[in-house]
């Protein structure tokens, strides 16, 4: 009786192992795209420290990205349990915040473009930039992060708990935090070895081998160009991850950009959807930027 009882716990486990794995799986897949965003957008917002404090922003950057998910993934399962209807309109807030700072980054780099068309512009930058506290301009790289890592997060439990909806509940709890740590571990790991790229191309250069050395220069070429390269793409990815969250929302706008784009198939059905995201990620930010603008002109402040 025990010997039955043993193997029909054990065959409910290997069950419950089985279902956790295909679900899991399934969940990986569909947020696949958004920690292609995640990553991007996260390499971005850590760089421009000093290069013996990028280990630790990106660590305390990590540390908060771990506390986003403690407090979303409990919640997400609250949210799903007693007000299902809730996630879709929180999610479109945060989607509408993603692309709002995705406006203010656009205006940010353009104005200081222009500022530096003369050299006094640049030498005053720079000035400014010298006397700043490295400390305080950390700590306000870190919060940018993790404010953005919120929302980001938020739309990757959203879709795992979207994937394991009917599921019973452990298998819920189980999935969602296995997805939760793989994807933070995962993308800070590659964001840590992004912004130690230079510090790997400098230390190449030092080795005999020839080889080594020609690697090391190609790298340290390479650094500034990935940074910039993953600036724009962090921020092109504010837009369309906050303009796809928006779409999704509204299902007449989804619907209608899935009708023209079922016209196509393949790799351009895929960029007309994509433009159609950043499109209205950029006038869904620029409303809630005038909407900002406005309150603060009320309030006697400038943004």
């Amino acid at each position: 009786m025990a010997g039955s009882n043993l193997l029909t716990l054990l065959d409910d486990i290997a069950t419950l192992l089985d279902d956790i794995s295909v679900m899991g799986k399934l969940a990986a897949k569909k947020t696949a795209g958004v920690l292609g965003d995640d990553l991007s957008l996260n390499a971005q917002q850590v760089s421009g420290v000093k290069a013996n404090r990028e280990l630790p922003v990106v660590w305390s950057v990590a540390k908060g990205s771990f506390l986003n998910k403690l407090i979303l993934v409990p919640l997400a399962l609250v949210i799903s349990a007693l007000a299902p209807w809730l996630i879709t309109p929180l999610l479109m807030i945060g989607g509408a915040y993603l692309c709002f700072e995705g406006v203010e980054k656009v205006l940010h780099s353009l104005h200081q473009s222009k500022e530096e068309k003369t050299p006094q512009a640049r030498e005053a930058r720079l000035e400014k930039i010298a006397q700043q506290d490295p400390m305080a301009f950390e700590k306000d790289k870190v919060k940018g992060a993790v404010r953005t890592d919120f929302i980001l997060s938020a739309e990757i439990v959203a879709i795992t708990l979207g994937v394991v909806a009917h599921a019973p509940l452990m298998n819920q709890v189980l999935i969602l935090s296995g997805i939760a740590i793989l994807v933070t571990v995962g993308v800070y790991g590659i964001v840590a070895a992004i912004v130690k790229i230079d510090d790997l191309g400098l230390w190449l250069t030092q080795r005999t081998s020839a080889l080594a050395k020609g690697v090391g220069r190609g790298l340290l070429a390479a650094a500034p160009w990935l940074m910039k390269t993953l600036s724009v793409v962090g921020t092109v990815a504010m837009f369309l991850v906050g303009g796809g969250i928006i779409v999704h929302g509204l299902p007449s706008l989804h619907h209608l950009i899935s009708e023209f784009s079922a016209d196509y198939q393949g790799l351009v059905a895929g960029v007309i959807s994509n433009l159609a995201n950043l499109v209205v990620g950029l006038i869904c930010g620029s409303i809630v930027l005038s909407v900002v603008n406005l309150i603060a002109r009320a309030r006697g402040k400038s943004v």
